[in-house]
């Protein structure tokens, strides 16, 4: 009983934490990491041990599993160059910048394990980069780019860390092995995801009932992870691969009812779970605080130096990644040069989350192994880099974005856009109607000619100027108005006896769905 209550007043705490964020104009992750912080300290908070299972099986998949979903496999594909110069290049050479300099302040710690905290420590978080660059109103090429490195980034990482682990457990570690491990986990990774795509997609496609859909949603990524994990693979590439396969193909795969819905259940998931996750590791403070066993003055150089260079290797790597590719001819056609206040953006916005303290509680403390390295201190300084990065980079990565004019307004192109496909959906519409009219009574025709040009008139509606009324936005608070008499006479009637519990609960699903539709027409 003391679990369950525990777990509701965590879940209680990051939804008024998500709250608050929302109504102060903060991003979520950064309010409720503080929140944790010093609620870690708080006499009576039970200390919270975070187990690196949970963090890896239980709490990344579906995280990872929904920002494929909804990335854009089009945009993806022609961005995968930047994409995997980050995840794949900047990962490596920071895990072994890192490795160097701690080898440096601690020579007598093995390379392997030097290198292991630089592995643990060198990928992006892929909750804070999306919720900060989305926020600000990044260029999409840009907010592209840094999800697509968060996606890809871990599995980098973490293959590094097993690597590195098997070295300081004294594994013989060549390129024959190295290559062996990378071929495994990546390789088989990919042939799980796919594999896992194909299915699942073939699941949907014969399944009619909405609640199968999203059931079968839910347990895709806890089921790919497993799988991958039980075969040795890479279960970030296996999940993130099922993800982008499923995300492209769900128009075709899925009912309108089970998408609404499908969506609708992701989306309180994914904010309960981003909630969580980032109380949670504020929330570690006070134990890593009193297991650290490390002097203060050691404790505090190591985490300045590990930070200082994985934002110095950063920005050394974005400003080359950028400009030298487009001396290939091929690549500066297709991909104009951009100013240098985009990879000054890109090279700040390297914020750390919960898979680097998942990675670092991996860390073996064995006998065998444990007076080798400093494995609190490793610990201590990954939860550091998580802080720092967050308040420091995702508090001032808006201000400095705005300071150097990155921001994208494609609110004008996007509805010029939705302008042009929708005229021609709107005739096709037509077409379809004319053809299949047949026999149809004319005011049914008729109403559905009028709907079909009010959707079309509606998106060009949205190019005009927008300080007065227009037809469609005052259709729908005049609409909004008519829906909330009509609900009040179906419970005024559901209260007197005239009509029973079932109607009012059908009635009302019609009004919702009316009423939520609307509600979309405005965002």
């Amino acid at each position: 009983m003391e679990g369950i209550v525990d777990t509701v007043v965590l879940v209680g705490i990051a939804v008024v934490g998500a709250a608050l964020a929302r109504r102060l104009g903060f991003v979520a992750p950064l309010v409720l990491l503080v929140a944790g912080l010093g609620l870690s300290f708080v006499p009576g908070v039970p200390e919270v041990h975070l187990e690196p299972e949970l963090v890896l099986v239980g709490i990344l998949p579906p995280l990872l599993y929904v920002a494929a979903l909804q990335t854009s496999v089009p945009a993806f594909r022609l961005a995968i160059r930047p994409i995997l110069l980050l995840a794949v290049g900047l990962v490596v050479v920071s895990a072994f910048a890192v490795g160097l300099v701690v080898h440096a302040v601690l020579p007598e710690v093995p390379f392997a394990a030097c290198v292991a905290l630089g592995a643990i420590v060198a990928p992006p978080d892929a909750v804070s980069a999306t919720a900060i660059a989305r926020r600000i109103g990044l260029p999409r090429r840009v907010v592209t780019i840094l999800e697509g490195e968060s996606l890809l980034n871990d599995a980098t990482a973490l293959v590094l860390v097993r690597i590195s682990v098997a070295a300081l457990l004294g594994s013989a570690v060549g390129f024959a092995e190295i290559g062996a491990a990378v071929l495994r986990n990546v390789g088989g990774g990919l042939l799980i995801g796919f594999a896992a795509a194909v299915l699942v997609a073939w699941l949907l496609r014969h399944i009619s009932d909405p609640l199968l859909d999203d059931a079968v949603s839910l347990l895709t990524p806890f089921v790919v992870v497993i799988v991958a994990e039980e075969l040795h693979t890479s279960s970030v590439v296996a999940v993130v691969v099922t993800g982008l396969y499923l995300g492209h193909r769900i128009p075709y795969l899925l009912s309108p009812t089970s998408r609404l819905q499908m969506d609708a259940v992701w989306r309180l998931l994914i904010f309960l779970l981003e909630g969580v996750v980032f109380l949670l590791v504020g929330l570690q403070l006070r134990t890593l605080v009193t297991g650290l066993e490390t002097d203060l003055a050691t404790t505090v150089q190591l985490t300045a130096l590990v930070f200082g260079t994985l934002v110095a290797v950063r920005f050394v790597w974005v400003y080359p990644a950028t400009y030298l590719a487009r001396l290939v001819p091929s690549i500066r056609r297709r991909e104009p040069r951009p100013p240098l206040s985009v990879p000054a953006v890109i090279g700040w916005a390297g914020m750390r989350g919960v898979v680097t303290l998942g990675a670092a509680l991996t860390l073996p403390n064995t006998p065998d192994v444990a007076d080798s390295y400093p494995r609190d201190l490793f610990v201590f300084v990954a939860f550091a880099v998580i802080v720092l990065t967050l308040l420091i980079h995702g508090t001032t990565l808006p201000a400095l974005s705005r300071r150097l004019g990155v921001r994208e307004d494609t609110s004008t192109e996007d509805a010029l856009a939705e302008a042009a496909v929708q005229h021609a959906a709107s005739r096709a519409a037509r077409e379809a109607l004319e053809e299949q009219a047949g026999d149809a009574p004319a005011s049914v025709v008729d109403r559905l000619r009028a709907l079909t040009e009010g959707r079309s008139n509606v998106a060009w509606e949205r190019l005009g100027d927008q300080s007065q009324e227009t037809p469609s936005a005052a259709y729908g608070r005049l609409r909004r108005e008519m829906i909330r008499a009509e609900r009040r006479v179906f419970k005024e009637a559901r209260n007197s006896g005239r009509i029973p519990e079932e109607v009012l609960v059908r009635a009302q699903r019609e009004l919702d769905l009316e009423e939520s539709q609307l509600n979309r027409s405005d965002d």
